[in-house]
């Protein structure tokens, strides 16, 4: 009992010189500073305002960062569905989710080196040692022995100069740039999904002008026809009434592969396979049409409201913490290491407290000597974080390009709507009149024709603009950074069902 005592006391001040040094070194702890440059956001001159602003034909209100939902303003039900379904079903925003959720995970690893780590196990060995070895003539026994073994061990590296905390630094600001790299993909999907949309009604209204212009020179050939049979004209005008038919004719397939094409787009973008879509949209339908837009802002507006500008900043402060991990290996590095078994030969002894068997101390280790490895390594980070602030620069400078041409795509582009429209207007006039004069014999027949062809060239250029107008619209929207709210805390899962 004496011993049992004696051993406890001993295990008691061992126990209470562990608490000692642990509290030196949390002290340590406590004192270490953080090696490394401090981030700071960079900082550009941008623009005071847009040089390609216009405000003609549109009424600007509102903010479009604040407008999650952008494409209801083109009051189209059917794109408002296709839309939703995107967003749940889409696979490229199921992916970027997934990315967010691996660098949620590489954070708390990161964050695990700052807690002590403890492995556990136990086992049993059976060993006999040979007669003929070295101890077979000491005159020990050779017999068999079994040993019972179970414990820990407990290591906690003390993060004195900060190369954990800036681990933990460069994780968190990657994670915040997985984030904004979603809500990027995210706009780029609302952005194809809308523009994919009036792309095929766009299709569907050059057809309908196309099969309108072809019933008409087929009644033109009808007319020529019966002209001919009367002797008031030539047969020169009944080929020429035919081949200018027949041309108009061949527009109409090539017209109808693109709208295949654009229905199997929007399928695949749903999550789909193509032709899924075919009975829900082969039904022609209206071009959406935008009666106004929102308020641009201003350039620098850009900075919070683009996803990948917020990215490209969030990139460049996980590679500055980098600069201050790859210092901290400069440094000396502390630990406090500890094992604890139970040991025991025979398997009745193994839970007795005569069978304890421990160590534990703190740790130093430096590498004094690299081969320059670790100034290499710095100013290999030193690089990359350079080369990271000069792609945000360049983010930023794009963006700026991007509102820029979509602005003056869209104001001049209603330029040429309207005239357009004027010259449409005529020349469905100007088809009548030359078939009135041409039946009555004051016109000849390239008249017609050329009249004809016109109003064919003009149509199709008008379904195209009423598209393009919109397609530039929605450009806008997209280098404006619309569609997407900014998540208050990146700890929380994205909305909408990526995950599913």
């Amino acid at each position: 009992m004496a011993n049992v005592q004696r051993n406890r006391g001993t295990w008691r001040s061992a126990a209470a010189r562990g608490v000692v040094w642990l509290g030196v070194w949390a002290s340590l702890f406590v004192a270490g500073c953080t090696v490394g440059p401090e981030y700071t956001r960079p900082e550009m001159d941008m623009p005071d305002t847009w040089t390609q602003s216009r405000t003609e034909g549109a009424t600007e209100h509102g903010d479009p960062n604040e407008q999650v939902r952008w494409w209801a303003g083109l009051n189209d039900p059917v794109l408002d569905s296709l839309m939703e379904q995107a967003l749940q079903a889409n696979r490229d925003l199921r992916e970027a989710y997934f990315r967010i959720q691996e660098s949620r995970a590489n954070r708390v690893y990161a964050a695990g080196g700052r807690w002590p780590q403890v492995d556990a196990g136990a086992s049993y060995t059976r060993s006999r040692s040979s007669e003929n070895g070295p101890a077979g003539g000491s005159g020990q026994s050779m017999e068999e022995k079994g040993l019972y073994s179970a414990g820990f061990d407990a290591a906690w590296e003390i993060d004195l100069f900060g190369g954990i905390r800036r681990s933990v630094e460069s994780a968190q600001a990657a994670l915040e740039a997985a984030v904004d790299d979603y809500h990027g993909v995210q706009i780029t999907l609302q952005g194809e999904v809308a523009s994919t949309y009036v792309e095929l009604r766009t299709i569907q209204l050059r057809i309908r002008y196309a099969e309108d212009n072809l019933r008409v020179q087929q009644r033109t050939l009808e007319l020529t026809r019966s002209l001919f049979a009367a002797g008031r004209v030539s047969e020169l005008d009944v080929k020429r009434a035919e081949s200018a038919s027949a041309n108009t004719e061949a527009q109409v397939p090539p017209l109808k592969v693109a709208e295949i094409q654009a229905i199997n787009r929007l399928a695949v973008l749903l999550g789909g396979f193509p032709g899924t879509l075919s009975e829900d949209l082969a039904t022609p339908g209206l071009i959406p049409q935008l009666s106004e837009l929102w308020a641009v802002g201003l350039p620098a507006d850009l900075l919070r409201r683009r996803p990948d500008i917020r990215q490209a900043e969030r990139q460049l402060a996980a590679q500055v913490a980098q600069i201050g991990v790859a210092q901290a290996d400069r440094y000396p590095s502390f630990s406090l290491a500890g094992t604890f078994d139970l040991q025991a030969r025979n398997a009745s002894d193994w839970g007795s407290w005569a069978s304890r068997a421990y160590s534990f101390g703190p740790n130093l280790r430096w590498n004094v000597f690299n081969g320059n490895r670790v100034t290499s390594t710095i100013k290999m980070r030193e690089a990359v974080a350079e080369q990271a602030r000069v792609r945000y620069e360049q983010t930023v400078l794009t963006a700026v390009e991007e509102v820029e041409n979509a602005l003056a795509a869209h104001a001049q582009e209603q330029d040429r709507n309207a005239a357009l429209e004027r010259a449409a207007a005529a020349s469905e006039q100007s088809v009548t009149l030359v078939q009135t004069l041409y039946e009555s014999g004051l016109t000849d027949f390239q008249d017609v024709l050329d009249v004809q062809r016109t109003l064919f060239d003009q149509q199709d250029n008008l379904a195209g603009s009423r598209g393009q107008m919109v397609q530039d619209a929605i450009r806008l929207y997209k280098a404006l950074g619309g569609g997407w709210a900014a998540p208050q805390d990146v700890s929380q899962d994205v909305p909408h069902g990526a995950s599913r």
